[in-house]
């Protein structure tokens, strides 16, 4: 006897699931529906919103008496072609585990519904794009185009620290002081100067010593440990960090008798003491996660499908309008020796294929933002243009920007960068560790400059304008890259390390370093009010 519509409804309240008329009567018109149904926990759908796309994945199963078509099939497919394939460890089981059914309302992290008043799908998108260099790269890598990049962040950078920090007198240029060292010696008339670091290093003393250069000549400054009653918490910071080649910043003290040292009294960067967030009119949200590595053996392909059934079910992600992805969605191909051994999906296009299969099972009301990291295949030399249009091709309701981007949410400042520098950060600077990235991204505003180092870890592209110059304090700060998690206010300033969707790699293993993966970081652009997500 076929079943009613009337029965349907009873059995879907029975296993706590929610469907449309449409889905019911298809139900009612299926010869097995209970049958149809009981494949849910096989893709570790139990209860809460029946879609289209789940519907249809459980007929599908239930017709082919076979599992969802995911990466799981692209991994038997490689074994059936060739059956020695090593496939190696694989630390999250493609096939979906009984994951926990976590109450987020009722367990941490809670949220009020008055910091998230907006749903997504009664704002419509309002994205405006202040900086990207995609379609503007115009450097030939001559000297002429390095001289032209360090000027234009010199400049830019020097405007800043006028405006922004309290010098006891107008800088003067490096080649006068020099000239005129006679003025500055003793404690009655300061000299004050700004421009480019080199060499930072460290006496045998511990006290710091660097040398300033700008247009016109170079000094060599020294900054000392302090003793007693003249010691200075600043200075001790500084110390204690240390200082990165090509930072830009101002000092100001005097010159030894001989006029070969300049003598530091204060530092000055073009960090200005507070930040005054904008507001959006709507109560919509934004969400960011970054470095889900596609295509790795490590992806974590269930906690995804976790994400994407909450995103259909959960009150809170009916606000989330835009999801940011920070770079490396996709593992890609050759960006490290022996990654071929890691590798599920070893095509480039194939990842980034099924990367928007993945994003397409999010809600037509999220609006995603991508731009590449170093793992994507774009030039590696920031800052980065965009995908190239075969591989956007593949991709509906998503915004493709370069590495890094400045843009605004309904008027809300976002600087996204996925965060290669953090690396010359950590090696650069004593205080910051892979453990604690936010360090390196307070740094990043201290100095407003993304990557100043030249010549380290991070490849540079040297453009006439610096794009890696932070113009405008954003409201919103984000990068990602070193696979942690962490969101907090840094003088006005919302700091969000986005979390990886990547388990533990070989190398990390080897490091001994443990990522925070399947977190997803929840920003109101109203009340500014966060959140955190797991899916683990």
């Amino acid at each position: 006897m076929a079943a009613t519509s009337d029965d349907i409804v009873k059995m879907l309240r029975q296993r706590r699931i929610i469907a449309s008329s449409e889905i019911i009567n298809s139900l009612a018109n299926h010869d097995d529906p209970s049958g149809v149904l009981d494949n849910g926990p096989k893709i570790d759908f139990h209860k809460g919103v029946l879609n289209n796309q789940i519907f249809a994945q459980l007929t599908e199963m239930y017709d082919n008496d076979s599992s969802i078509p995911n990466l799981t099939s692209i991994k038997e497919d490689i074994v059936a072609t060739n059956p020695s394939t090593d496939l190696g460890r694989v630390i999250a089981p493609i096939a979906a585990p009984e994951l926990l059914d976590v109450k987020f309302r009722n367990n941490l992290p809670d949220w009020r519904e008055s910091d998230y008043s907006c749903l997504a799908v009664d704002a419509s998108n309002d994205i405006s794009i202040h900086y990207d260099i995609t379609g503007k790269s115009t450097t030939e890598g001559k000297m002429t185009d390095i001289t032209a990049c360090f000027s234009d962040r010199l400049n830019k950078i020097r405007k800043m620290i006028i405006k922004n920090s309290r010098l006891p007198r107008k800088p003067t240029e490096v080649q006068r002081l020099l000239r005129e060292v006679n003025r500055y010696q003793g404690y009655e008339n300061k000299a004050v100067a700004i421009g480019l670091v080199n060499e930072p290093r460290y006496t045998k003393n511990g006290h710091l010593i660097w040398s300033l250069e700008d247009e016109t000549g170079e000094m060599t400054c020294l900054l000392t440990k302090r003793q007693g009653d003249d010691r200075d918490r600043f200075h001790e910071q500084i110390i204690e960090a240390g200082l990165m080649p090509d930072d830009v910043l101002g000092v100001s003290g005097t010159f030894s008798q001989t006029g070969d040292l300049f003598y530091v009294d204060d530092l000055h960067f073009p960090m200005k003491e507070r930040h005054e967030k904008a507001v959006s009119p709507f109560g919509v949200s934004a969400a960011f996660l970054s470095d889900v590595h596609l295509g790795s053996k490590t992806f974590l392909e269930a906690q995804w499908h976790k994400m994407v059934r909450w995103f259909h079910s959960d009150p809170l992600a009916k606000t989330i309008k835009y999801l940011v992805l920070s770079g490396d969605c996709v593992d890609g191909v050759g960006i490290y020796p022996g990654q071929d051994k890691e590798l599920l999906i070893p095509d480039f296009y194939k990842q980034y294929s099924e990367f928007a299969k993945l994003l397409e099972l999010l809600p037509d009301w999220v609006e995603c933002v991508m731009l590449p990291g170093n793992h994507d295949a774009v030039r590696p030399a920031e800052p980065q243009p965009t995908f190239e249009k075969d591989i956007q091709q593949d991709y509906n309701t998503t915004t493709f920007v370069g590495n890094p981007c400045d843009f605004s949410l309904h008027g809300v400042r976002v600087l996204s960068y996925h965060g290669k520098s953090i690396d010359d950060f950590v090696a650069g600077l004593r205080t910051v560790t892979y453990a604690d990235p936010i360090e390196a991204m307070r740094q990043m505003l201290r100095r407003r400059h993304l990557a100043p180092q030249w010549g380290g870890k991070t490849p540079l592209s040297p453009e006439p304008e610096d794009g890696l110059v932070i113009n405008e304090v954003p409201d919103i700060f984000v990068t990602g890259h070193v696979h942690g998690h962490a969101c907090v206010d840094f003088k006005g300033t919302t700091l969000v390390c986005s979390s990886t969707w990547q388990d533990q790699t070989s190398y990390q293993r080897m490091l001994g370093f443990q990522p925070k993966p399947c977190i997803l970081t929840i920003v109101n652009l109203q009340s500014h009010a966060t959140t955190s997500i797991p899916f683990v």
